[in-house]
């Protein structure tokens, strides 16, 4: 696996908006047959395709949310309309959005939708419409000549927010400019922007740790995490967007920094980090972790003798050999005592049958996707049309259903986007609430 690195602000986005909709159902269609020597041909139009899906895919080729910043809307292909002869419209083809292996998708309420930890993990993020019946579907004994066929149902759409949590074994923290950066340039191929003043890390950088040879080779992904100051945990200098990029590290390795520039002393520096840790997620501190002093190619050897732990120097190699040795000796030991983690993903299933519920105006409203089905797709101008949702409508129990939620003569009803006035003797005459938007094209 090549090193990956995030190393320019351009490169690497860890949260956007995304608006997905799945394809609309193609129409059916209205035909008969017209051949040489039949008088009167039946129906013969046929079913409309159902409008592909869309998926977002978890991809570890895919290092940030960069494609979806400026450009946040993913549409499926659309279902053919059906045409003559039975023949049915071809169903849209599904869209599959890839993002990065960590990806966390949230509703605009903040609720986590789905987790997608595991490359190759899928989530349905909006699905298509189904496509709408042609007119040979309503041949019937009474019904001979069906004039009508079902419209296309629309795709979902949906706003969802994402947030990249990167997935490595070890997380470097430590105050801005303590030798993050070039550290982890030391021990892996990545190079990140280094300079030596605060906050030249404004994004994270991964590197790959290969050590071994044969059947002892040991790979690790560490990630630089751009500096924590104090109030980090309350969001101060865009704590809680570093922050999260901790979350699913195995190890932490607090980077103390030694140098007679440093801003704190090691105790000061190392007491910080643990509180900023443990306001943003007090099990972070159960996390296996390894203090570690940086920059002693420039410290005082009295304050490299008074450390407790180990001591590193990134620009001369010491203490590098010790320090990998000890990170892998935890990751392995962490690797094996933690299951791998499990892909999360929110299911909801369609309530079925009828429910009726009272709006504010004392008005009814029918929910159920069936009831909103047979309203939706047909053609309400068409008395054949509306006879087929009458029957609709009675069969799945819409009429008792009002009755026992004490709608009375003369009250209005409302499925989906059309509404009707409730008659006792249940000869519903329903009527256009709203005009249909405009499905534009064919």
């Amino acid at each position: 696996m090549p090193p990956v690195s995030l190393a320019t602000v351009s490169e690497f986005v860890d949260e956007c908006a995304l608006n997905v909709k799945g394809g609309d159902g193609g129409a059916g269609c209205v035909s008969f047959r017209r051949e040489a020597h039949v008088a009167r041909g039946g129906p013969d139009g046929g079913d409309g395709g159902k409008g592909g899906d869309v998926w977002l895919v978890a991809d570890r080729n895919i290092a940030s949310l960069l494609a979806f910043r400026d450009h946040p809307h993913r549409r499926a292909a659309n279902g053919a309309h059906g045409s003559g002869k039975k023949r049915h419209g071809a169903a849209g083809e599904d869209l599959v959005v890839r993002v990065p292996v960590g990806t966390v998708v949230k509703d605009r309420d903040g609720e986590v939708l789905a987790d997608l930890v595991a490359d190759g993990d899928r989530w349905l993020a909006a699905a298509g419409g189904r496509g709408g019946k042609g007119n040979a579907r309503f041949l019937s004994n009474r019904r001979r000549a069906p004039a009508f066929a079902e419209q296309g149902e629309f795709g979902e759409e949906r706003w969802v927010w994402l947030e990249l949590k990167l997935m490595a074994d070890v997380a470097l923290v430590g105050f801005p400019n303590v030798g993050k950066s070039t550290l982890i340039s030391r021990i892996s191929a990545a190079r990140p922007k280094i300079a030596d003043y605060p906050f030249t890390t404004l994004v994270p950088n991964l590197g790959v740790v290969r050590m071994g040879e044969g059947a002892d080779t040991f790979e690790m992904v560490v990630a630089d995490v751009p500096g924590l100051i104090e109030g980090a945990a309350e969001g101060k200098g865009l704590g809680h967007r570093f922050l999260r990029h901790i979350e699913r590290a195995r190890v932490l390795v607090l980077l103390l920094d030694l140098s007679p520039m440093a801003p704190a002393p090691p105790e000061e520096q190392e007491r910080v980090l643990l509180e900023e840790l443990a306001g943003y997620r007090a099990d972070l501190l159960s996390r296996p972790r390894i203090r570690v002093g940086s920059r002693a190619d420039t410290a005082d050897a009295e304050v490299v003798e008074a450390f407790d732990g180990l001591v590193v120097s990134a620009v001369t190699g010491q203490g590098i050999d010790e320090l990998l040795g000890a990170l892998r000796r935890e990751v392995e030991a962490a690797r094996a005592l933690e299951p791998e983690p499990e892909t999360f993903v929110t299911h909801r299933p369609v309530a079925e049958g009828v429910r009726i519920t009272r709006r504010d105006d004392g008005s009814y409203e029918v929910v159920g996707r069936e009831a909103v089905r047979a309203v939706g797709l047909s053609d309400l101008t068409d008395p054949g049309a509306m006879e087929v949702v009458r029957e609709r409508l009675a069969r799945i129990g819409v009429d008792r259903a009002l009755a026992r939620a004490g709608a009375r003569h003369g009250d209005v009803v409302h499925i989906g986007s059309v509404s009707f006035d409730y008659e006792s003797d249940h000869d519903i005459d329903v009527q256009p609430f709203d005009e249909a938007p405009d499905r534009g094209g064919d």
